[in-house]
């Protein structure tokens, strides 16, 4: 009974740990954490996106006394894009403005994560508004790649 119980908790865990990445897009940067967040900004700033704040985690977690990797937070969004989407389904409203994380991994390599509109669709049971989710997963695709220097 101990041993199916133990085997029970690795599978729980693991699955928490595979969901956590479930309905990110990844996408490699040419540059440092700095360079790839100020790029990003640049980029929305040109598309007119609004910048809400910019988010410095690792400053924050160095001034609470925690060593994390470069990481910086970039939230961010535009009515004529996010309003659509909220009257497909208002419940969206949780998870905008969107947010891009920039952040440096183990290996030293820079990447730019957000959370997949298709996932944020299927979330919130969006299922009427392919054509707004469509430009959506578009926008942010063109956008992190032109910051990434893709």
């Amino acid at each position: 009974m101990k041993t199916l119980l133990s085997a029970l908790l690795v599978v729980l865990i693991l699955t928490v740990s595979a969901y956590a990445t479930e309905g990110m897009v990844d996408v490699k940067s040419s540059f440092g954490v700095k360079e790839t967040a100020d790029r990003l900004e640049n980029v929305l700033i040109k598309k007119g996106m609004t910048i809400f704040k910019r988010v410095k985690h690792s400053e924050a977690a160095r001034k609470a006394g925690v060593r994390l990797r470069d990481t910086q937070l970039l939230i961010f969004g535009n009515p004529k894009v996010g309003s659509p989407l909220m009257k497909c389904q208002q419940s969206v409203a949780i998870d905008l403005p969107q947010k891009a994380l920039i952040w440096k991994d183990s290996e030293g390599i820079t990447w730019i994560s957000y959370n997949d509109i298709r996932y944020l669709a299927q979330r919130h049971n969006i299922s009427d508004c392919g054509e707004v989710v469509s430009k959506i997963e578009k926008a942010l695709a063109g956008i992190t790649q032109a910051a990434a220097g893709q």
